[in-house]
């Protein structure tokens, strides 16, 4: 349970508690959506039901207005009910937070977009290829698109498409060779020659249905060109970003209720009670918790930080070290959790092996550790150049 020192809105309370009411379902569905590999399109279509999937849409578009902070203290409470369910639906807010903040549309298909989503339209971007990876790293798309009077054909393989089951648009990254750029395109998912290829099969976030996305000389209007930009997205400062370590810091908070329950409720017949009044025991759950703490602190004000414009513009790496402490963090935790709870941690009806696995796809979610640490140090590094050169 996320704790409720970060909780500041009446609006907050509200959301937090509607998702409550679906805690127990979506924790039971959580194994089978493991053990199957299944999307857990259930819990999906009831939080589309109860309107999350606009919460960060604007209210001036008939949504939520929700900012970062809100979404991450949400995101982190949802994932500790289900982490697929969270990574999945998160993408969904980040892409339409980031849309709409930015206005990286222009007006008249922000308003159209705006309609589609209140309607229960979702979206997430595809943009990792085999050959490229992540898009962070700058990798130029395989993909490509060629103009034909006023459409163009697309023609690609996209990995990694988060949530491909129940999307209804593709925002898909291409190269588009006449301009030297790299346009995104919004592909419905009903467009002629799109398909999805059912090929994720891992060990981890195994329900996020993170497929392939197959584009066979795809033909979309030129006005679903949404974004041309300048500049690659990849060094663009994008605080919903954060959606991402929220849902890792959930998995931490899940398996740290679980092992502090465990420790209350196991009591071998050697000792004369239950493990939690062992020296040992409690020192893994103090340093389970003190892990938390720092973590959640950590998100918390850099969630705060960057929805104060005021503000926003003086943080470089912030984010970045955000989803470095925390992911790591998270890990450090459900291992501790293990050792608490000992070997029956890895029955494979023990939620704390999911966890286990979960918790790992943190560390292959943008932005990637190397990158943060040497930009990190490329940051101090300039800067001091910058003190010295006066």
């Amino acid at each position: 349970m996320v704790n409720t020192l970060f909780i500041k809105t009446k609006q907050q309370k509200a959301w937090l508690n509607r998702l409550r009411q679906h805690e127990t379902s979506f924790k039971e569905r959580s194994v089978q959506t493991d053990e199957l590999a299944i999307f857990p399109t259930e819990n999906i279509r009831e939080l589309v039901g109860m309107g999350y999937s606009s919460i960060t849409l604007p209210e001036s578009y008939g949504g939520e207005g929700l900012k970062v902070y809100d979404m991450v203290l949400l995101q982190e409470t949802l994932a500790s009910f289900d982490a697929n369910t969270a990574l999945s639906i998160g993408w969904h807010l980040g892409v339409v937070g980031e849309i709409f903040e930015k206005k990286l549309w222009t007006d008249e298909n922000l308003a159209f977009f705006a309609k589609e989503i209140l309607n229960g339209a979702l979206v997430n971007r595809a943009a990792s290829e085999v050959q490229t990876g992540s898009p962070t790293r700058g990798g130029r798309p395989e993909t490509v698109a060629i103009k034909n009077g006023g459409h163009w054909i697309l023609t690609g393989r996209k990995i990694f498409t988060t949530m491909s089951p129940v999307l209804t648009y593709f925002i898909t990254s291409a190269w588009i060779e006449e301009k030297q750029k790299i346009g995104h395109f919004l592909l419905h998912k009903d467009l002629e020659g799109l398909s999805i290829e059912e090929t994720w099969d891992v060990i981890s976030m195994r329900g996020t249905g993170s497929h392939d996305l197959i584009l066979d000389h795809v033909k979309v209007e030129d006005s679903m060109l949404v974004e041309l930009p300048e500049t690659a997205r990849a060094g663009q400062m994008n605080g919903w970003m954060l959606h991402i370590p929220a849902c890792y810091l959930g998995i931490a908070q899940a398996a740290r209720d679980y092992a502090v329950h465990f420790a209350n409720h196991h009591a071998p017949n050697s000792l004369n009670g239950p493990i939690s009044q062992l020296p040992n025991v409690q020192q893994h759950l103090g340093e389970i918790d003190l892990a938390i703490i720092q973590a959640r602190h950590l998100i918390y004000s850099v969630a705060e930080a960057y929805d104060d414009e005021s503000r926003r513009d003086l943080m470089i790496n912030e984010l970045g070290v955000v989803k470095h402490v925390v992911t790591n963090t998270a890990i450090s935790i459900v291992d501790q959790a293990m050792r608490v709870v000992g070997a029956r941690s890895l029955q494979r009806s023990n939620p704390l092996q999911r966890y286990y696995r979960d918790v790992r796809a943190g560390l292959h979610n943008p932005p990637m550790d190397d990158m943060t640490i040497q930009k990190l140090a490329q940051a101090s590094i300039e800067e001091d150049k910058r003190k010295n050169s006066h």
